[in-house]
């Protein structure tokens, strides 16, 4: 018998399951996926950028669906937007009403001063700053 890689794949999930969410297994170890033990094993370098373009692409699926202006943006400004996607969630960015109707009607200075004002901005502090410069001058 040919032991395929599906035949490996259903054997380990039978046995460890599969969590999409990260969860403390029976001995207390962070544990994802197939029983990725997170607190031993972490991640490599390659399986963490893998992880980052799986996410940097929805967000800028996200992105591309709900904002009606994406197609007129340049890639500078789209990049400020999937970045704070990245960092809020979709849903969370669609609450900066202000900044995205900036943002809409290409008044990037005044989307550049909603973006600092905000509660994230003093969260996150330097990257608040640089986002919105970017968004100002359309510059990286």
């Amino acid at each position: 018998m040919k032991i395929t890689d599906q035949t490996v794949l259903d054997m380990f999930i039978a046995d460890e399951g599969m969590r999409l969410q990260a969860y403390k297994c029976p001995s207390g170890f962070t544990t994802v996926g197939i029983g990725r033990n997170l607190d031993t094993n972490g991640l490599t370098e390659e399986e963490a950028i893998y992880l980052f373009w799986h996410d940097f692409n929805r967000c800028h699926g996200e992105c591309a669906k709900e904002f009606d202006f994406w197609p007129a943006l340049d890639d500078a400004r789209r990049l400020v937007l999937i970045n704070m996607c990245f960092n809020l969630g979709i849903t969370t960015l669609k609450t900066f009403k202000r900044t995205l109707e900036a943002i809409r009607t290409k008044q990037y200075e005044a989307a550049s001063g909603f973006m600092l004002d905000s509660l994230w901005a003093r969260q996150v502090g330097h990257r608040a700053v640089r986002l919105s410069k970017i968004m100002a001058t359309g510059t990286l």
